[in-house]
């Protein structure tokens, strides 16, 4: 992108709950953003964002929000199951924007958004804040740059407490889709992918167990599978959300190992660096959740310390307005990637439904 100096962000925020208001916070004191607007289907929360940044206008209807004069920026932080239609007026109006994943829970809807926005020509992007962490970015420098040579594997495991699961299930409407692989590995899915820039996935055979999640929460607990791809490279993937409400990890731990002919790249994200112990139960990040161990820094956002977010959340929040008002070029992962990655989240689900390996690409019709 070319480096100008943009008009001034007036941004619209469609969502004010834990992710809206940690973004909208983030974006207060970004120089380039002089209004901000508010939507949320609950007035409360969404009048006390109002209150509490100093916003300029609340509603509880995005289409009266998206027509406003000021907005020309917007954030899609609304549930899960809530983004197709906010998204799809927002490219409508010509609006950049920056869309929390996924495009929709249901494929069908994810095309429609993808071919909204491409429709449109608008700057849209999609919030996988992993790729804003330094130890990924310098990854995918030293892959880029050929330092591994020709990458031939890669390994991935995501280990996540109950909690994150119990959470997503119990606040949808529509459970159809939320699954370990659709709402949390897609996260490891998008990381691998961008490490394998240019290579095309061709099949994946997966397999899936329920017992501690199946019956309560109509969930899946893990889900592992193998890629193949066009050249030969293969990509194994697990992740278990099921993981005893006890565990102390915040939300998210990781192990990746990267092998290619001329070396080998190995990554441990599993936060056991820096560990708080406490005799007396201390609060951890989510409301009510009192723990006397934490593996801290897990927590994907980033932590609250001297009263602001730090993390990356904070820098790709940044990164994104910068890249709306002056044109920075950013890391940030598009509408087209965020459609692929669920749909091959979904192929995973179905790989293990069906008991067989499955083709790539499907269709959204197909699954």
């Amino acid at each position: 992108m070319e480096h100008r100096r943009g008009k001034p962000i007036g941004l619209a925020v469609v969502g004010c709950g834990r992710i809206g208001r940690t973004r909208a916070q983030v974006a207060r004191y970004f120089p380039g953003v002089q209004w901000i607007g508010l939507c949320d289907v609950r007035e409360a929360v969404g009048r006390k964002l109002l209150d509490d940044l100093h916003a300029d206008y609340f509603t509880t209807d995005y289409h009266e929000l998206l027509k406003r004069p000021e907005v020309n920026t917007v954030l899609i932080a609304t549930e899960e199951n809530e983004h197709v239609g906010p998204t799809i007026a927002a490219a409508e109006r010509g609006h950049a924007m920056l869309i929390e994943k996924p495009l929709g829970t249901d494929p069908r809807d994810s095309a429609r958004v993808l071919g909204a926005v491409q429709e449109a020509g608008v700057d849209a992007v999609v919030g996988y804040t992993q790729r804003f962490r330094r130890r990924f970015l310098i990854a995918k420098e030293k892959i880029r740059s050929g330092q591994l040579g020709d990458v031939t594997s890669v390994t991935v495991r995501a280990f996540m407490n109950r909690m994150s699961a119990i959470t997503t299930v119990q606040k949808a409407t529509d459970t159809t889709h939320l699954t370990p692989m659709v709402v949390s590995g897609t996260h490891s899915l998008d990381l691998a992918l961008w490490f394998l820039e240019g290579k095309t996935p061709v099949e994946v055979y997966a397999r899936s167990v329920d017992k501690a999640l199946g019956a309560s929460y109509g969930t899946k607990d893990a889900t592992f599978g193998i890629f193949t791809f066009d050249d030969g490279t293969i990509w194994s993937m697990s992740i278990s959300w099921a993981l005893p409400q006890t565990w102390p990890g915040a939300t998210y731990s990781l192990e990746i190992g990267v092998v290619g002919t001329g070396g080998v790249l190995t990554i441990d994200d599993t936060h056991r660096d820096i560990v708080l112990a406490t005799e007396k139960p201390h609060l951890d990040h989510r409301p009510n959740d009192w723990r006397n161990v934490s593996f801290l820094t897990s927590y994907p956002p980033g932590d609250q310390s001297l009263g602001q977010l730090r993390g990356p959340m904070r820098e790709e929040t940044n990164a994104w307005l910068a890249r709306v008002y002056s044109g920075l070029e950013t890391p940030h992962a598009t509408v087209a990637d965020a459609h692929r990655n669920l749909l091959l989240t979904m192929a995973m689900d179905l790989s293990a439904k069906m008991g067989r390996a499955v083709a790539l690409p499907v269709s959204p019709e197909e699954l």
